[in-house]
């Protein structure tokens, strides 16, 4: 399981934007550095640091997964046929850890996904606790009796920020279907992503 260690808002910091769209970050009060320097004139951005900040956007949005894990799945959207970015979308939105966020299970992906490695998500009726699981369209995914009571998942389905997206069908409070596979436009992104630009960075 990839674990952040680090302060889950600080990336929040570094790209000077609400990438949850939490009410609690940082740049929602001040989206300027903090320090005596955290005001000063940025830089012009070269064209690898944008698409390398794309990445990381993109990349931290999915739960800080690893590099090895996001460069492959890169490399598995680049093979499948139609768009690149498109593709890249579609195959991070089938993770088992992003469909329990999606469907309010979680108030954070990296809540989903220790939900997920404990053992309190069922796939299909089955227990799954592999949070980079790929989903098809049509599976079933339902808490763990455990999971119905436990505060975490009372707590993210009452939060007002978020909404569950049409391709994940709600079945009560406690079981999702996946329906499809999203567009890029239908993904509910707080901020902008720009999985072109991620194409672009791994295309050099």
């Amino acid at each position: 399981m990839s674990k952040r260690k680090a302060s889950k808002y600080k990336l929040d910091r570094r790209m000077g934007e609400n990438i949850w769209g939490r009410p609690n970050s940082p740049v929602n009060k001040r989206s300027y550095g903090p320090g005596q320097h955290g005001q000063r004139r940025k830089s012009k951005v070269s064209d690898f640091g944008l698409q390398l900040r794309a990445k990381q956007k993109l990349k931290g949005y999915y739960g800080d997964v690893t590099e090895k894990q996001f460069r492959r799945t890169y490399k598995e959207a680049a093979a499948m046929k139609g768009d690149t970015g498109q593709n890249l979308i579609g195959l991070l939105e089938r993770r088992l850890d992003m469909i329990v966020y999606r469907a309010k299970f979680a108030p954070t992906i990296f809540a989903a996904r220790q939900i997920v490695s404990h053992g309190h998500i069922r796939v299909n009726g089955v227990k799954c606790n592999v949070a980079s699981r790929r989903c098809d369209v049509g599976d079933v995914i339902s808490l763990g009796n455990k999971a119905k009571e436990m505060a975490l998942v009372i707590e993210a389905q009452s939060l007002p920020e978020r909404e569950i997206p049409d391709y994940v069908a709600p079945d009560g409070n406690d079981k999702v279907t996946y329906t499809r596979v999203p567009k890029l436009d239908e993904v509910p992104y707080p901020v902008t992503m720009e999985p072109n630009l991620v194409v672009e960075f791994y295309s050099r």
